[in-house]
């Protein structure tokens, strides 16, 4: 976090941009129209088919995925911002960098595996609707629930816009395929939501926001779910069914937040600022699955699994909890990874890649564990489950 501070005043007198939409949440297909998305409209294209490169058939129409870092596959790259990952090492394992905040695979990218989709497309890439139709990346590295979250970094795309720009998307899509076709296949897609790492992160634990002097754990959280809540529905307004929502993992146990403790010990100060959010979150998922008609929504609880690989890390192969394999200071999290910067030899033993990320073995794990695992890893069912509905 150390190396974040350091740009903050700096940003605050920076003007932050990005694709701001307006209007009612309520989505009428048949009147869609485009509000300038970067999409070729003029190539017609087929209704969703099982994805060719999948080697087996898809389990639903398209995968859309919002979110920040964690999942992020390239849509900061061109962006005026300090949080990017488009350079070596990153992407070691992946064949170069991409934009992906890790040695190779993020957990999306293990799901899109698992439902037998193709890697999703960022948004910001310039593509033509047919490489849009099993889905989109619309997750943005620093992003948050709050549109202030994550300001010192400059220009990044809070979860409001990237809601925004899958309202873009429809638009296309419906041009190219027609209202009632989009209509039928959105409920059937899956949407995977992972928000609120970065309004505890870039927001509430930093003295350069006043978060803290303002809002108590508990407040802070309330305000966070009303904000999440109205964010989500608007999501559902758009015709989405079916939900993936990720909680929050053990921020206080990434090398980061190790590099700030003597000990080089997890600071409970912060898993237990993040654990009202958590606890609120999976309520609120409850809820909207007894009062949302039609909907179904699963709370992916990644504060559970990150205990579960923190407890028995030796069985799951990871011999190296306590550091990054790429980064400056203590427990490799004072300042994290830098282009060129040589990363450890044995990647698939370390839990983490840089200062805040798990790595590639990490990511792969976690999806494993949200698809095929039982209600302590994601609640009421896995994500193999509700695929299938």
């Amino acid at each position: 976090m150390a190396y974040k501070l350091r740009f903050s005043w700096l940003c605050m007198m920076l003007t932050v941009s990005s694709v701001i939409g307006e209007g009612d949440y309520a989505y009428d297909y048949e009147d869609a129209f485009a509000p300038g998305a970067s999409v070729d409209t003029e190539t017609p294209v087929s209704a969703p088919v099982p994805a060719p490169s999948s080697g087996r058939t898809a389990l639903v129409p398209a995968l859309f995925a919002f979110g920040d870092s964690l999942i992020d596959s390239g849509n900061n790259n061109h962006l005026l911002s300090f949080a990017k990952a488009n350079y070596f090492p990153y992407g070691i394992d992946f064949g170069g960098p991409t934009g992906r905040f890790s040695n190779g695979y993020t957990v999306l990218d293990q799901i899109a595996k698992l439902l037998g989709l193709p890697l999703l497309p960022p948004y910001s890439e310039l593509f033509n609707a047919d490489k849009m139709r099993y889905g989109v990346n619309y997750a943005s590295a620093a992003a948050g629930i709050l549109d202030i979250t994550g300001f010192h970094f400059v220009e990044r795309i809070p979860f409001s816009y990237q809601i925004n720009n899958f309202e873009n998307t429809l638009v296309s899509l419906i041009k190219n395929m027609s209202a009632s076709v989009v209509k039928e296949a959105i409920p059937k897609c899956m949407f995977f939501v992972g928000m609120g790492s970065n309004d505890y992160l870039n927001n509430y634990i930093m003295p350069a926001y006043f978060s803290q002097d303002q809002y108590s754990p508990q407040k802070f959280a309330e305000l966070l779910i009303h904000q999440y809540k109205n964010q989500l529905t608007k999501l559902y307004d758009l015709g989405a069914r079916k939900f993936m929502i990720s909680g929050i993992g053990q921020m206080g146990c990434i090398p980061s937040m190790l590099a700030e403790s003597s000990s080089g010990q997890c600071s409970d100060l912060v898993n237990e600022m993040v654990h009202p959010f958590n606890a609120k979150l999976k309520t609120m998922i409850m809820k909207f699955n007894r009062g949302l008609p039609g909907a179904h929504f699963i709370f992916l609880d990644m504060e559970y699994m990150f205990k579960d690989i923190f407890r028995n890390h030796k069985s799951y192969g990871f011999s190296v909890i306590d550091r990054g394999c790429c980064g400056l200071g203590r427990n490799k999290g004072e300042v994290t990874c830098l282009p060129f910067q040589t990363p450890c030899p044995n990647r698939d033993e370390y839990l983490f890649w840089d200062a805040y990320h798990p790595t590639s073995a990490v990511n792969l794990l976690l999806g494993s564990m949200a698809f095929h695992g039982g209600p302590n890893f994601s609640y009421p069912m896995n994500i193999e489950q509700l695929a299938s509905l």
